[in-house]
């Protein structure tokens, strides 16, 4: 639906995006992910139109929108704070993209009232102001507001941020949820891995400018195609060439790349057949409910353990553990 075709874009002598090749499937949650200043915003706004290229196209079901008028792409758009009006009634806020395209009264009031359904707000919350309003209830607002003009796609930079955690986590299975009922092409920007994750059908990784991997949030995750996307996203361990000679790796595993493991793809006390094993002193333990972190020292290596729990007690701080893992779970680059 979406394509993205060798964009460019320079502010200045200062290049923000090379080489950005996308497609973007109809109906698909595409996240564009990364750190602060890496392009993610840069690319969506290109998309949206308030960004030029100076090279490349923007194509939407291969028509060529490179040089449309934002107005005329039929793109919604969701900003990190909202920008809704805060003096305006949440209707007002709704009804304001179609009484500036001079739509009849009563057919923006069906659409409005049709759009607050959909997204549960009820008549009292569309007589409110916006400054009346929870995080939850505005965010459900301004999804209206875009939504209510029938775009063909959403886009959605940061609209999470600003929440407190407990909240971004309701509203990020909302958000899920709204996008699955309109079924509607959804760009999402983030820095947020787990929000990536959670929420993503395919996930954009970026890193100065460039594009370092595109796949489903399992590939990037477990298939890291960089060593850039390996360690942004997710923690994990990095296994220095002595510790992996010592337990025996040199020939499974390339000494001369740098490697690398996820904290669940290592054990503690739990033996099977294939895997490298060695002993380790418990250093630390953090205590999460679902999951317990253990830091072990295993002579002079520090190898950090994500554990589910099984209810089983805890080992102490200073006790002697054995840790082990599948040489196939190491991640070389």
């Amino acid at each position: 639906m979406i394509n993205l075709n060798n964009i460019e874009v320079r502010f200045g002598d200062f290049l923000a995006l090379k080489n950005i090749y996308l497609d973007i499937k109809e109906g698909e949650f595409f996240t564009f992910l990364g750190p602060s200043g890496c392009g993610k915003t840069t690319t969506l706004r290109t998309i949206t139109g308030f960004v030029k290229p100076s090279h490349g196209t923007v194509s939407v079901n291969e028509k060529d929108i490179t040089k449309l008028e934002i107005e005329k792409r039929n793109i919604g758009m969701v900003f990190q704070s909202y920008a809704l009006f805060p003096t305006m009634t949440v209707y007002e806020n709704i009804a304001f993209g179609l009484r500036v395209k001079k739509m009849p009264k009563e057919e923006i009031d069906e659409k409005v009232k049709e759009m607050a359904r959909k997204v549960d707000l009820d008549e009292i919350q569309l007589a409110r102001k916006v400054a009346q309003l929870s995080g939850g209830q505005q965010q459900r607002v301004a999804i209206a507001r875009a939504l209510v003009n029938s775009p063909a796609i959403i886009c959605l930079d940061e609209p999470l941020s600003n929440l407190d955690a407990k909240l971004r986590v309701q509203l990020r299975d909302e958000l899920k949820g709204l996008q699955r009922k309109f079924g509607i092409t959804t760009i999402y920007v983030t820095h947020d891995q787990e929000e990536a994750l959670t929420l993503s059908d395919r996930i954009a990784v970026f890193n100065k400018g460039v594009i370092e991997q595109i796949g489903r949030p399992d590939d990037v995750y477990n298939r890291s195609a960089t060593e850039f996307v390996c360690n942004f996203i997710g923690d994990i361990n990095k296994l220095s060439r002595e510790f992996l000679t010592r337990i025996g790796a040199a020939k499974i595993v390339d000494l001369n790349k740098n490697c690398y493991i996820r904290l669940e793809r290592l054990y503690v006390n739990d033996y099977i057949d294939g895997r490298l094993s060695c002993k380790a002193r418990v250093e630390n333990i953090e205590y999460y409910g679902m999951y317990i972190k253990y830091t072990l020292d295993a002579r002079g290596e520090c190898l950090r353990v994500m554990e589910r729990n099984s209810g089983n007690p805890l080992y102490d701080v200073g006790s002697i553990v054995g840790v082990s893992f599948d040489p196939a779970s190491v991640m070389q680059y």
